[in-house]
């Protein structure tokens, strides 16, 4: 047995007692280590030491960053984390701590709202159907009981499916695996409840992040899930502070001179991170950016990052979500409006907080980012803001930044207001994040969407009106709707101006008029009225959340329909739900099979990001929940301008969806014939994962997966991935990050 002994902050004599004193009494459990895997490079070292695991990499600016392992009593044990700049001496930020887990887990059920698209087509629903359909579950909320009745099968909740569990270990030995430029550290014996697995941590060459994670499963049926992640143990130094910036931007500390916490302390932190501010550096902690994060109807931040002061002199740090929907903020002036928007958020708070997907089996990934710093807390946090260019998405030469789906309720708020050129929060929230376009989807629950005329043609007037004046060069408010009324399943339409028709046409009433007031109205009466429609007026559809919530096997119901097949239906959409942390790409079934199953059906269709929430807030963590398009065009069309450049880019897949970290500026299939080569340009700043090809034949799907774990963060790279296209219909590029992060283009239809 050997004694590890750190090098402490402190440059005295005492400072140097202490640190002996506390090292003579830590001892250490033999430690066995596998370098079956290990390749040591300039950038990369691990090292065995006795009875520890000395790991040193090359960090950002020339830094180098060392941390310690050793297992004491089962338990893995970081005996040190430090940094050093070139001819400096080691900067010790943390010593002897712990990793901590926690998972609070309840049942999935599946929604009667998955099941109402099948009731109107007559498909029996089964066990079978009820057990794949669980895991798309969007109205869910696992932890909430009795629950909602008639919200979910098999209602109510008990108390006793909530089950919640701290981390313990019976550590024996660990793996040591280099992976391109980056070191994994793997430590058996981790028991988390229903779950059980290993502990991970990765470092990265060129950066100085530090990932801890659990990597565990259950065999059980129908879990639900939520985790917290983070370190136990540290020890109170003089000076010692969290710092944060709250929800509006405002700087925060937290000192330790206070009472210990019987809970963690929730930090409503904007950018979801906090920083351990000491004497001699900073580390900061922060859940990856999206990934951590599963669907729901508000953006509200729950504070995803917490301090708790365990005992006079020690305290943990870590990332954790919240188990409940809060402080949804009702708004309203008339009355009605008032109690409506009450009733809708008491409705979202106890019916849609799903957590994540555990299927028996899955390698879920719990983790927590550390970043080591030698600078004091603003600065270290200004470094990690590096990773999602500041929480906005990058302006990028040639496109602009474009999403869609949301029910914000516009016109009927502005009416409420009494004004239309009153702001509501959601516009500069958008703006703040860099966003162009707006394609918006009103008349969800708001207004008279079913309404024949009287009703609904001034309301639209308004919506247009409203729109027109929150409009300028850089940023436009498209008036699209969510009508979901004859093509099948929820649909967005969206047109390239403005158009007047209402949803239902009422015994005499043409399908097309002139209106003294409005001009031109179409009265949809059936799905060959709404498709000629949008054909006149050059508007295109798109299938809203497929194979989940009100579109429950959808598109694949209408396939072989004329509206899906022609040149009107452009494709669905892609959200990040659900969430199921043993998946490398967000949404990889739902969304990624119904992109390729489409394009296997038919010509090129495509896939677009939808945010589909509702009111937002500058204030709110929008940004972690949201995907982007990036769309080619030059410039954004002023409101009273032709919209069609936006939608033939749409229509004709140019442009890229992605979460913001990793951009494609450019990409294009070369060459002809059966050897093609698929190019693609792409800008990253999360250490990258992964890169692929994915094509279809018309019937079945392929992929090649190309490692990317050589690059280093922070990067720009031209891929080229030479294709056989022989028997291929289509081929299509995406991109993923070690963070869970990505991007990906639209199909191309190969000739």
């Amino acid at each position: 047995m050997k004694v590890f002994t750190p090098l402490f902050y402190g440059a005295g004599p005492i400072a140097l007692m202490v640190g002996l004193l506390i090292s003579s009494i830590v001892a250490a459990d033999p430690l066995d280590c596998d370098f079956a895997n290990y390749v040591p490079t300039r950038g990369l070292k691990a090292e065995q030491k006795g009875d520890w695991l000395e790991v040193v990499w090359g960090g950002e600016a020339g830094q180098t960053l060392r941390a310690v392992f050793a297992i004491e009593g089962g338990k893995p044990i970081v005996r040190e984390l430090a940094i050093k700049q070139p001819g400096r001496s080691w900067a010790v930020l943390a010593e002897n701590v712990a990793p901590h887990f926690e998972v609070v887990s309840g049942r999935r059920r599946l929604s009667h709202q998955q099941t109402r698209p099948l009731r109107n087509l007559g498909v029996e629903i089964t066990d079978a159907f009820v057990e794949k359909e669980k895991w798309n579950v969007f109205w869910d909320a696992p932890l909430n009981v009795p629950g909602v009745e008639r919200r979910n099968f098999d209602m109510p909740r008990k108390p006793d499916e909530i089950r919640r569990a701290v981390s313990s270990f019976a550590a024996t030995r660990c793996t040591v695996k280099t992976d391109g430029r980056r070191l994994e550290i793997t430590f058996d014996g981790l028991s988390l409840g229903i779950f059980s697995g290993s502990l991970r941590y990765t470092v990265y060459e060129g950066t100085n992040l530090l990932r801890q994670e659990a990597v565990a499963r259950t065999m059980e049926p129908s879990v639900a899930y939520i985790y917290h992640a983070g370190f136990d143990g540290l020890t109170i130094r003089e000076g010692d502070r969290i710092a944060w910036r709250d929800v509006g931007g405002v700087s925060q500390t937290r000192n330790f001179g206070g009472a210990r916490n019987d809970n963690p302390v929730a930090l409503r932190a904007s950018n979801r991170l906090a920083v351990l501010e000491r004497t001699r550096g900073s580390i900061v902690y922060f859940p990856p950016p999206h990934k951590f994060f599963f669907a729901r109807e508000i953006d509200l931040n729950l504070g995803y990052v917490y301090v708790e002061k365990t005992g006079e002199a020690t305290f943990g740090i870590g990332v954790r979500q919240a188990e409940k929907e809060e402080m949804y903020r009702p708004y309203g002036f008339a009355d009605a409006l008032w109690e409506d928007s009450v009733r809708r958020s008491r409705n979202f708070a106890m019916g849609n907080f799903a957590l994540y997907n555990a299927p028996p089996g899955t390698w879920q990934r719990m983790a927590v980012y550390f970043y080591l710093s030698l600078d004091g807390a603003e600065a270290a946090r200004d470094a990690v803001l590096r990773f999602t260019h500041g929480d906005r998405f990058k302006p990028l030469a040639g496109y602009k930044v474009a999403v869609s789906h949301f029910h914000t309720h516009f016109a009927e708020r502005l009416v409420d207001a009494g004004s239309l050129d009153f702001q509501p929060p959601w516009i500069p929230a958008f703006r703040g994040l860099g966003i162009n376009i707006a394609m918006m989807s009103d008349f969800h629950g708001d207004g008279h969407p079913r309404d024949a005329g009287p009703l609904r043609l001034p309301e639209l007037h308004t919506y247009f009106e409203a729109s027109r004046r929150h409009s300028d060069r850089e940023f436009l408010i498209m008036t699209g709707e969510e009508p979901s009324t004859n093509f099948g399943g929820h649909y967005t339409m969206v047109f390239p101006k403005p158009v007047y028709w209402t949803q239902v046409r009422e015994e005499g009433q043409p399908f097309i008029e002139q209106h003294p007031d409005y001009g031109l109205i179409y009265h949809i009466g059936s799905a060959d009225e709404e498709l000629e429609m949008l054909r006149r007026e050059g508007g295109v559809v798109w299938q809203a959340h497929p194979r989940t919530k009100g579109s429950t096997l959808y598109p694949e119901t209408i396939k072989d329909t004329e509206a899906f097949q022609s040149e009107v239906f452009i494709g669905a959409s892609y959200q990040s739900l659900p969430v199921d942390q043993s998946q490398a790409r967000l949404s990889e079934e739902r969304c990624f099979s119904t992109l390729d199953d489409m394009n296997n059906w038919s010509g090129l269709k495509i896939m677009l990001a939808e945010g589909d929430t509702y009111t937002k807030y500058p204030g709110d963590d929008i940004y972690s929940t949201l995907a982007v398009n990036y769309v080619q065009l030059d410039q954004v069309p002023a409101f009273d301008e032709d919209w069609s450049p936006i939608i033939d880019a749409l229509r004709e897949g140019r442009f890229f969806v992605t979460t913001g970290e990793v951009l494609i500026p450019h990409y294009e299939v070369l060459g002809a014939g059966n050897d093609r080569t698929v190019e693609a340009r792409v800008e990253w700043t999360f250490p990258l994962e992964f890169v692929e090809v994915v094509w279809g034949n018309g019937k079945t799907v392929g992929r090649k997966v190309v490692s990317a774990t050589d690059l280093p963060p922070f990067g720009e790279h031209t891929f080229r991935i030479p294709v056989a296209t022989a028997g291929k219909k289509w081929v299509r590029f995406a991109v993923w990050d070690s963070a869970g992060n990505g991007a990906f283009t639209q199909p191309v239809h190969l000739r």
